[in-house]
């Protein structure tokens, strides 16, 4: 680490790098508000599909017992054909937003299948497309905890680092100015003081 220079160039140095912190922390707290309301709202989101899904499952096993049945096959009724994302940028985070979901319904014979299986397929479609979105919430909520910790992070180097230790620097060096200048004061009054005085 380098040794402080107690010196106006060293005290103007400290000074700038002062006010450049100074001037940094607060678009940083800013950003770190801004993702934090972000993830507020991303957790907000995921939860309201998480209940989605849930009412969604006891819909189906409240209206169609006869799901249990292990003699119909229900397998691969329906499958996901294709997902679209695109990317968001919140305050410099890019989080994926689910923009398109493709469902692909399997054909099945009417004669070999249950009446209410055109119901499961239908339930299965919604269940599917909230689970693809849950999936995307999640990775969102999961970016936005690493960038409110990141940011954090820096927000407290800044705040409890940085400018501190260059306010303590600056007023070591001012302390030191300040004490050399009093010093010269006393030297020159003494130097003063003795050519002033008629010699023996």
């Amino acid at each position: 680490m380098a040794r402080l220079s107690l010196n106006k160039a060293a005290l103007n140095k400290e000074s700038g790098k002062l006010k450049r912190y100074q001037q940094y922390l607060p678009s940083l707290e800013l950003k770190r508000q801004k993702l934090v309301v972000e993830r507020a709202k991303g957790w907000s989101q995921l939860e309201h599909t998480q209940q989605l899904i849930k009412q969604y499952q006891h819909k189906v096993t409240e209206s169609l017992p006869m799901i249990s049945n292990r003699d119909i096959n229900l397998s691969d009724l329906v499958s996901v054909t294709r997902v679209e994302l695109t990317q968001e940028n919140i305050v410099g985070v890019n989080l994926p937003v689910l923009t398109r979901v493709e469902l692909t319904n399997k054909p099945y014979s009417p004669y070999l299948k249950p009446h209410w299986v055109d119901n499961v397929v239908v339930q299965l479609n919604i269940v599917l497309e909230l689970q693809l979105r849950h999936r995307v919430e999640q990775q969102r909520v999961h970016l936005l905890n690493a960038a409110v910790k990141k940011v954090t992070q820096k927000v407290n180097l800044f705040d409890k680092v940085l400018i501190p230790k260059t306010q303590h620097n600056i007023r070591k060096i001012r302390i030191f100015l300040s004490d050399a200048e009093r010093a010269d004061v006393v030297r020159a009054k003494i130097t003063k003081q003795l050519r002033a005085t008629p010699g023996d």
